[in-house]
């Protein structure tokens, strides 16, 4: 059976796929070498096996994005859209975003992720929803971070989730001119 060049490019490993999927492994294995040398970092199997799927969804995420459009504005606001998603969980497993992991304002951070992914999934991932899902996204996380800051008394935990919503910002950005591109199937 003969491949078309455009089959053996999809099953070939591209340079990005090598350095995405390479990096990954590259971070989960991080701590293990950490802890070689310093006691601050103590990992056990649970957390390995945690990073292991959440770096292997935002991988697989990130692979869907690429293989759905081949506009790069798209890619790229996926990415955005991808990494901010995976900072608000990391975060908030790792240390919590407010206060501390077990503060239950870190539960809040839910509705965001919510947002998200019921927009992009109720959209189809077509363009012209993606801008306001993620822009919402973001405005919903600062206005987390307000309340945080504010009322709860927080204000670093509550300025961290507001810088970190630029991420879905950008991603709405990035939606949004993909939208603007008239050679895209919406």
């Amino acid at each position: 059976m003969h491949m078309t060049s455009k089959q053996s490019q999809r099953t070939s490993a591209s340079p990005w796929r090598v350095i995405g999927w390479g990096g990954a492994i590259a971070l989960i294995l991080t701590p293990l070498v950490a802890m070689q040398f310093t006691s601050e970092v103590d990992w056990d199997e649970t957390d390995f096996i945690v990073a292991t799927i959440i770096f292997g969804i935002v991988g697989g995420l990130i692979e869907l994005a690429v293989r759905l459009s081949s506009n790069w504005y798209f890619r790229i606001g996926a990415m955005f859209a991808v990494l901010a998603g995976f900072m608000v969980v990391w975060a908030n497993l790792a240390v919590g975003m407010i206060g501390n992991e077990d503060n239950p304002v870190n539960l809040w951070f839910g509705a965001v992720l919510f947002v998200a992914i019921v927009g992009s999934i109720a959209s189809r991932f077509r363009k012209r929803i993606l801008p306001f899902t993620m822009f919402l996204s973001g405005a919903l996380q600062v206005a987390i971070g307000i309340f945080a800051g504010i009322l709860g008394g927080d204000m670093r935990g509550g300025k961290f989730t507001i810088v970190l919503s630029v991420a879905w910002f950008i991603a709405s950005l990035f939606f949004w001119y993909a939208r603007q591109k008239r050679n895209v199937q919406d």
